[in-house]
């Protein structure tokens, strides 16, 4: 097996050693033939990650070794918008939230796990670094973006909060958080919903999602009011952009596990394949 196969072995976190003895592979064609979702899903990279170890375990090529590099670093480089983005979170830096803030070991619970209510907390600071980016994207309204959050005129008053915790993450580890709209916006509504991604940077996958419902609330007045004209407008171009990353991602996604697959049929999964030992041919 050629060197370059065992360095994108080793980025990947298999270890290959040529002069051990010999391990039979386990070949099954069940997970390389999954049908494409809406969005990519959670472990998708991570399967995408094991699917061309597979491959470059049983043996590639100079040009199969080149093709499986260019797709390592593709996700190595865009997993953050593969992922998130598939979902129609918009992840530059012109739009996201908390960007690669690191976890403390303080914020751990007796267990070990980073506490439940921290994730609330990092929810809340994404919330409020959201609204600033809206504020830099909106000039004439930029006073109304940055006083949100301070019971001065009209601003945001969080009503309900739900998080779904898909696994206990530990320090040390970097967190990013996105929002997105729920849904479109409507004109005369008094309140948007806010699903919110925390994404460990360490696994590479989401530590948890929530759903925020918020107020619109008018604080000289006492009383809740319908979105601003400034605010609705910002939504609906939010929206457009949601869905159009939605799209771009989830076909990006679907494009490299198109070539993942390629590259399955050519070594273990192709018509009498044949375990490539040694140095390859040209």
């Amino acid at each position: 097996m050629v060197g370059c196969t065992r360095l994108s072995l080793a980025r990947l976190g298999i270890s290959f050693n040529p002069s051990g003895p010999s391990t039979p592979l386990v070949l099954r064609r069940l997970s390389s033939t999954a049908p494409p979702t809406d969005s990519l899903g959670p472990r998708w990279l991570s399967d995408i990650k094991q699917r061309l170890g597979k491959c470059m375990t049983f043996g590639t090529d100079t040009e199969q070794t080149q093709r499986a590099g260019r797709i390592l670093s593709e996700i190595a480089l865009d997993w953050r918008a593969l992922i998130a983005g598939s979902e129609g979170f918009l992840t530059g830096p012109e739009r996201r939230g908390l960007y690669r803030q690191a976890v403390v070991w303080g914020e751990q619970d007796s267990m070990g796990h980073v506490n439940n209510v921290m994730y609330n907390r990092y929810a809340e600071s994404g919330r409020i670094e959201w609204a600033q980016k809206l504020a830099r994207l909106d000039p004439a309204n930029s006073k109304a973006w940055t006083t949100l959050f301070a019971p001065t005129e009209a601003g945001f008053i969080l009503r309900t909060i739900t998080t779904s915790f898909k696994f206990p993450m530990t320090w040390p580890d970097r967190i990013s958080v996105y929002h997105k709209l729920h849904h479109a916006p409507t004109s005369g509504s008094d309140a948007i919903v806010l699903d919110v991604l925390v994404m460990s940077e360490k696994h590479q996958r989401p530590a948890a999602r929530l759903s925020e419902d918020i107020l619109v609330y008018d604080y000289t007045r006492a009383k809740k009011i319908a979105l601003p004209a400034f605010m609705y407008d910002m939504f609906s171009s939010t929206w457009i952009l949601q869905e159009q990353a939605r799209k771009e991602n989830t076909e990006k996604g679907a494009r490299i596990s198109a070539e993942v697959r390629r590259l399955e049929r050519e070594t273990w999964d192709g018509d009498g394949a044949v375990e490539r030992v040694g140095s390859p041919g040209p």
